[in-house]
């Protein structure tokens, strides 16, 4: 296939390349075989960590309420790239018309922004529920949850508007292959028909703003936390409220490690073209499929409701 097709002078379709180096048929369908896998375990531990939220009556709560919400965001990030890598893999050549790449692109921008504003609310909410313990049931309620919820949606889609707008002005009229699993912003940005910098530092300012502001205020808030703990005199309960906290942090560091390592590969001179496209599949699937093993096993409710699920199905045994 040539390097673009052309409606008039402009690029009406891009080449999702993949990983350049791993291109033989055989490594493809390992690669499709292993992607599937994650995906499909992505799918049954989230929709299994949705199910349980929502069966049980006593989890609705504010803080479960945006372990919900994550779950919806993992499943629906997954959903928006994966299918594309698993087309990717099982052919030879796989093209993507301008308007589907542009739309994936900017969902997963969405998605990513989304997910960094979720768990600066479940921040939020533990902070609240650990230094202001007594303001905590009034001031978190599950009405006011669902309302910043929507805010993090909301703003999650406003976002990354001002860089893809900036981007769609751009024309692109050479080569239209795409090094990456599916149609990432700075790969599709680089094939734009003259200068792009100043839409590249616009992009990644919107980018450092979304996940360096949360950062910054999550980190505030655990601080706060820390402080708040160490006041507590008995080891136990010190121990009880930092057991509440253990799994979000672990689910906040693998998401901000993950997308750091991918800022970090695209600013090293001479990181190979295949270690940046496996260092962006990890951060689009390994949060995804922690979250809900994090939860699921860290977490003593979702623990205790998912066995008495187990029991009810007669899928666990137990004692009556």
């Amino acid at each position: 296939m040539s390097d673009a097709n052309y409606t008039g002078s402009m690029v009406s379709e891009f080449v999702i390349v993949g990983f350049p180096g791993l291109q033989a048929r055989e490594d493809k369908a390992i690669l499709f075989a292993v992607f599937l896998t994650v995906y499909l375990l992505i799918l049954l531990g989230n929709l299994l960590l949705i199910f349980i939220l929502v069966a049980d009556r006593s989890l609705h709560t504010p803080m479960y309420l945006t372990i919900c919400s994550l779950a919806i965001i993992d499943i629906t990030l997954c959903t928006t790239t994966v299918p594309t890598m698993l087309a990717v893999f099982s052919s030879s050549s796989h093209t993507v018309s301008f308007a589907a790449c542009f739309t994936q692109t900017y969902f997963f921008h969405v998605l990513g922004s989304i997910e960094s504003f979720n768990l600066l609310l479940m921040a939020y909410d533990r902070y609240v529920a650990i230094c202001h313990p007594l303001h905590y049931p009034a001031r978190m309620t599950v009405r006011f949850t669902l309302q910043l919820i929507v805010v993090c949606w909301l703003g999650g889609f406003l976002c990354p508007t001002l860089a893809f707008s900036l981007a769609l002005t751009k024309r692109f009229c050479g080569p239209n292959r795409v090094l990456q699993c599916y149609c990432d912003y700075s790969g599709v940005l680089r094939l734009a028909c003259g200068d792009v910098l100043s839409t590249s530092y616009v992009s990644l300012f919107v980018a450092l703003s979304v996940l360096l502001i949360p950062l910054f205020f999550i980190v505030l808030s655990y601080v706060k936390i820390l402080l708040s703990v160490l006041r507590i005199s008995s080891s136990v309960g010190r121990a009880k409220v930092l057991s509440t906290c253990s799994s979000h942090l672990l689910v906040i560091f693998v998401f901000f490690l993950t997308t750091a390592g991918v800022f970090i590969s695209y600013r090293i001179p001479g990181t190979s073209v295949d270690l940046r496209v496996m260092g962006s599949v990890i951060q689009n699937v390994f949060p995804a499929l922690m979250n809900p093993i994090i939860y699921c096993l860290r977490t003593k409710e979702i623990r205790d409701s998912l066995v008495n699920t187990l029991k009810k199905s007669k899928i666990f045994p137990g004692s009556k």
